[in-house]
């Protein structure tokens, strides 16, 4: 029997034991790092339902009619192949409950590279931590590479 797939947030671990739990409802992720982590493996396994379920009430497209906020999701997400993601970095939930983390997502659509770092910032909606919004830059936009990025020397302007 071939060994079960990796999850694609490149945690390492098998998707049986990482995502899948969260993707199938029977756990919410226990910080804003593992949502984060959760989300990237619903693009690429294109599952708009979670990344649905998991916006922040106070996200933008939580505005919008249910219906076609998964047609978009599920759309970006079939154009889409990502072949891998590196955490750059994590802040636990400061005095008003905001967390944030720094990632670099590599991402292509139809052989173009597509990959961004984003700093993302997540609440906990009583129910599990949401994805609120984010700041994303493309590698060109940098100085330096990427990987080397911390939530510290992230540009944000």
């Amino acid at each position: 029997m071939p060994p079960a797939p990796l999850c694609p947030c490149s945690s390492g671990q098998r998707y049986k034991q990482c995502c899948a739990p969260f993707h199938k409802g029977e756990a919410e992720p226990p910080d804003a790092e593992r949502l984060m982590r959760s989300r990237y493996s619903a693009f690429a396994l294109r599952d708009a339902a979670y990344l649905w379920k998991t916006l922040h009430p106070h996200h933008p497209l939580k505005a919008r009619p249910e219906a076609d906020a998964l047609r978009e999701l599920r759309d970006s997400a079939q154009s889409h192949q990502y072949p891998g993601l590196v955490v750059l970095g994590h802040q636990p939930p400061d005095a008003s409950g905001l967390a944030r983390v720094l990632f670099f997502a590599k991402v292509f659509e139809k052989g173009k590279d597509r990959s961004f770092v984003e700093r993302s910032d997540f609440r906990h909606d009583g129910a599990g931590w949401r994805y609120l919004d984010g700041v994303l830059k493309l590698p060109r936009e940098l100085k330096v590479p990427p990987e080397s990025l911390t939530l510290d020397t992230f540009p944000t302007d």
